[in-house]
């Protein structure tokens, strides 16, 4: 069964409150970021537990297993996405493809455990890459190919929202 692509454009949620999750990264600071991140991912051993944890609610949506793995997997790019924000001036992302990398990856395929410890460990070296940035250089610039422009705080900002969200969106 094929998921249908998300192609929204989640970058109003540095505006205002998430209507579905509730989380509100318009009011986040900065420096709490990496604990809410921490916590989130603490979190996912629960629903990695769950016997159910392959089973898709239905034809368009990710199981819980497979929404941990694209947790896992953007941590690494967003991490990624810092470094190169930290490293050059207003640098362009790579696109990245996060429904093509669930099938090639096999998300639901991949055993829940090492899903779960993989998931942590990413989280923590993201947590602990945003916990480093100095204050003077949360207004460095990256950009997105759409045109998205984001600086390191707002991109963290942008980014806590995702791991909450999908929390949200396994735990009905």
């Amino acid at each position: 069964m094929s998921i249908e692509p998300d192609t929204k454009n989640w970058t109003w949620v540095l505006d205002r409150p998430c209507a579905e999750c509730g989380f509100d990264a318009s009011t986040t600071a900065y420096d709490s970021i990496p604990d809410l991140l921490r916590d989130n991912a603490k979190s996912w051993s629960v629903v990695l537990a769950r016997s159910d944890v392959r089973e898709r609610p239905d034809e368009s949506t990710w199981s819980a297993l497979e929404y941990a793995a694209h947790v896992r997997d953007a941590n690494g790019i967003f991490r990624d996405r810092l470094a190169l924000m930290l490293a050059q001036d207003d640098p362009p992302f790579a696109n990245w493809d996060q429904d093509a990398t669930a099938v090639e990856g096999r998300y639901n395929d991949l055993d829940p455990a090492v899903v779960g410890r993989e998931l942590v460990s990413s989280t923590d070296a993201l947590a602990d890459a945003f916990a480093a940035v100095p204050a003077d250089l949360r207004t460095r610039s990256g950009r997105r190919s759409d045109g998205s422009s984001f600086t390191v705080e707002s991109l963290a900002r942008y980014f806590v929202h995702d791991p909450i969200h999908h929390l949200f969106d396994v735990s009905g």
